[in-house]
């Protein structure tokens, strides 16, 4: 059996939105594909299937069957982006063309000439629209007749027809104008949101064994080489600080302007930028596994994932275009017949398929939510997908994780209690050792006791994690369990020495089968949560929090934060079924989670959403990602999914209900086609401005 991957496929010379969807659906019909998706904005094709040579071929030959002027090739094979180059090729023919237009209108004017004017006008013409007419001709004989190119060929033929040489040309002219103008917005928003987030180094200051200095590629540095950040520098890839100290602004991956010091022993992440000392740093990390990449790559691969929305508009595209063209030629027949009157007729009908091209409606919808992504990620919210902005203007509820989540994650140990005549610094040195590769915040703060007094650590053996209970190790050939009661029930251990603290949380301790000591661990919560929660109850959405601590604990968080309900105690398959419950009583959900445990919370929730400063199983599992682990990023991600969502509708409205109003003007002689071709473009050209104003937005 073969295997399925995932190939992604650039798409050259694709101007029109309705065209991409149309290639996506033929593609992803193919008996050899499992799924395929073309993102506009990005002019992307991922497609997931057996790939080989034959595959190619085909997939390149459905893209010209339908867009004869795309250009297929392999991600890896295609060079910088040549828009600048097509841009003035384009500028360079509307120019000529127009000249000769204004040529032809000035003979019509001044010459009485019955042939010089109209070869004129046709040269005009062709310059202008050979493009469009020869993509109409190679789309017809494949059977692709319903697309901008064929609508504008009928439209302007027909005005031929009728000897209504001007409007033909002219239509055609302002046509390709508000193509080019319509592109270069498109072109222009793509790079603005791309800028925001591509963060990927063009050279990085290699450290050799002499401690020479050496410039070389990124793509070539390897796990373990030293590298050389300077003042100034943005941090190139990901690693451990081993020299120098410094203080890094963070607010290109978090949105945060806070700086953060740093020094020898500490990660950093690639894209944050170094403000004063000169460091050195030790790669973990590969160009194509680092943070810059996997952003960029999030933000291409979630405007990939489509809404609904974006669905329905193609669909409704398939359907609306072909009954606008039957429309159009019962118009020019039927009162034609009756009145007699063709020439009136004809260019009503004419007039008709001009407006009619969908691409105002296919195009906005997409580069909004690509837009969305943009706005998110410039505040360090990671959307997976234009699906994933568009369900959460859908919760109705925001659950969340106690730890790490609400709180800060950053746990001390404030008391410990002693049984059985254990000795504190041997009971720290033997649970910190136990707890030293937990990734749970509060094995930190017993680790931390022991780096605090000095005490060190032991390489633990054996070591097994009870989800939702603890960790068992063998610690200097030790028993050692650490955890709560569940725990020391599960391994029938006496605890009825112990007594439960009334906030906090509690880290029960038992060696060789014996009880030992508690160590009460507290944390704190979050200052922005407060204006979180706010924001949240001030939009009718319920807060609640699910947590395996216990009551007492979670009742003075719950009480402190404004949350209006809360359940304690509980397992991570207990997790999943109370969320179940909250789901049933007010609809759509929200999970927010950090840890390992609520990996499986996070797969089944409505939408998903994990602290960047959690498991990466947990990032894995999510849908959006809040890279500064903020709960504000909550109240941020809801506005800009309201926003998404408000603007895209804005111009599915517009667009429809001002092509409709053209129509009828049309109809009742009060539209000419220069209006609805200035009208077809300018609405395309509204719709993509509109959709870019949610990136100047402020959050």
């Amino acid at each position: 059996m073969h295997k399925l991957t995932v190939k992604t496929y650039l798409i050259k010379n694709l101007d029109c939105a309705h065209c991409a969807s149309k290639i996506e659906k033929s593609i992803a019909e193919m008996p050899e594909v499992n799924e395929a998706v073309l993102t506009f904005t990005t002019k992307k094709l991922k497609v997931t299937a057996v790939h080989d040579v034959s595959l190619f071929e085909k997939i390149k030959k459905k893209c010209a069957d339908i867009e004869p002027e795309a250009e297929l090739t392999e991600e890896s094979a295609q060079k910088e982006a040549t828009h600048e180059e097509n841009e003035e090729s384009d500028l360079t023919l509307i120019i000529s063309g127009a000249v000769i237009f204004a040529a032809a209108v000035l003979f019509e004017k001044v010459v009485d000439s019955q042939i010089i004017s109209p070869v004129l006008f046709l040269i005009s013409y062709l310059i202008l629209g050979g493009k469009i007419l020869i993509s109409s001709i190679k789309s017809i004989s494949k059977g692709k007749i319903f697309n901008e190119n064929f609508l504008m060929s009928v439209a302007t033929i027909a005005a031929f027809a009728i000897k209504e040489y001007p409007e033909a040309v002219g239509v055609m002219l302002f046509f390709r104008i508000g193509e080019y103008f319509e592109e270069c917005a498109v072109e222009k928003s793509r790079k603005s949101v791309m800028s925001a987030v591509d963060m990927r180094p063009d050279i990085i200051n290699l450290v050799k064994d002499n401690n020479q200095i050496i410039q070389i590629s990124p793509e070539t540095v390897k796990p373990d080489d030293i590298i050389l950040v300077r003042p100034g520098d943005r941090i190139p890839l990901d690693g451990i600080i081993i020299e120098g100290q410094s203080s890094l602004d963070t607010s290109s991956l978090t949105g945060e302007h806070m700086p953060e010091s740093v020094k020898p022993g500490d990660i950093v992440m690639s894209g944050c930028i170094n403000t004063q000392g000169l460091i050195k740093i030790r790669v973990t990390k590969v160009l194509a596994e680092s943070m810059v990449t996997r952003i960029i790559n999030s933000v291409e691969n979630a405007a990939a994932g489509k809404p609904k929305l974006d669905r329905f508009i193609s669909r409704f595209a398939n359907i609306y275009t072909p009954f606008v063209v039957i429309a159009a030629f019962l118009t020019a027949i039927i009162p034609s017949l009756i009145t007699n009157d063709w020439h009136r007729w004809i260019y009503t009908a004419v007039t008709f398929l001009v407006i009619s091209c969908p691409c105002a409606i296919v195009l906005s919808v997409p580069l909004t939510f690509f837009s969305g992504i943009g706005a998110g990620s410039k505040k360090g919210i990671l959307f997976k997908s234009g699906s994933s902005i568009e369900a959460v203007r859908r919760v109705k509820a925001v659950i969340m994780d106690k730890t790490g989540t609400i709180t800060n994650g950053t746990f001390s140990v404030n008391h410990i209690d002693l049984y059985n005549g254990f000795d504190e610094n041997k009971l720290i040195k033997l649970c910190a050792s136990c707890e030293v590769n937990s990734t749970h915040p509060v094995a930190d703060g017993i680790v931390e006791k022991s780096k605090e007094k000095g005490i060190g650590t032991i390489e633990p053996e054996n070591v097994s994690e009870y989800a939702g209970m603890g960790i068992s190790a063998v610690i200097d050939g030790s028993d050692v369990l650490c955890g709560n009661v569940k725990l020391m029930n599960k391994f029938s251990i006496d605890v009825s020495e112990y007594t439960s603290g009334k906030t906090g949380t509690d880290i029960i301790c038992a060696v060789d089968g014996k009880l030992a000591g508690c160590f009460r661990i507290s944390d704190t919560i979050k200052p922005d949560c407060y204006n979180a929660i706010k924001y949240m109850k001030s939009h009718s959405i319920k807060t609640v929090m699910l947590t395996g601590d216990s009551e007492e604990s979670a009742s003075a968080v719950a009480k402190e934060s404004g949350i209006e309900k809360y359940f304690s105690k509980l397992l991570p398959e207990d997790k999943l079924d109370r969320m179940k419950e909250i789901r049933k009583e007010y609809g759509s959900v929200m999970f927010i989670g950090d840890g390992i445990n609520d990996a499986p919370v996070l797969a089944g929730a409505d939408v998903s959403a994990a602290m960047g400063s959690g498991a990466d199983a947990a990032i894995e599992a999510a849908d959006i990602v809040f890279m500064n682990s903020n709960m504000d990023s909550v109240s941020k991600a809801i506005q800009i999914s309201d926003d998404t969502n408000k603007i895209a509708f804005q111009n599915i409205i517009f667009a429809l209900v001002f092509k409709a109003a053209v129509m009828i003007l049309g109809l009742t002689g009060f539209a000419n086609m220069w209006f609805a071709v200035f009208s077809d473009s300018g609405v395309a050209l509204l719709c993509v401005l509109n959709s870019i104003r949610i990136l100047r937005k402020k959050y």
